[in-house]
């Protein structure tokens, strides 16, 4: 699985460290990612989701069964 949020779709972005005498070489900025176990009442069972911490806050003020939705409609999970 690589390192992407399910829920909001955050991945890697590149970018450049800049030393003092301002010479550029490329770098990558990760998303905070959490693996998590979530418990999915509908189903009655736990799901672990690869998510970033703005996911949860998604899941927190969304509900986990409407933010999962959600996610599949956009297209960055396809089942969970």
């Amino acid at each position: 699985m690589s390192r992407f949020c399910v829920i909001t779709g955050k991945k890697a972005m590149t970018g450049n460290n800049v030393s003092h005498s301002n010479q550029k070489t490329k770098r990558k900025f990760y998303p905070n990612l959490f693996t998590k176990k979530f418990f999915l009442e509908s189903e009655n069972r736990w799901i672990h989701l690869k998510v970033s911490a703005a996911g949860m806050r998604t899941i927190n003020k969304m509900g986990l069964e409407k933010a999962l939705k959600e996610s599949i409609g956009k297209g960055y999970i396809s089942s969970y």
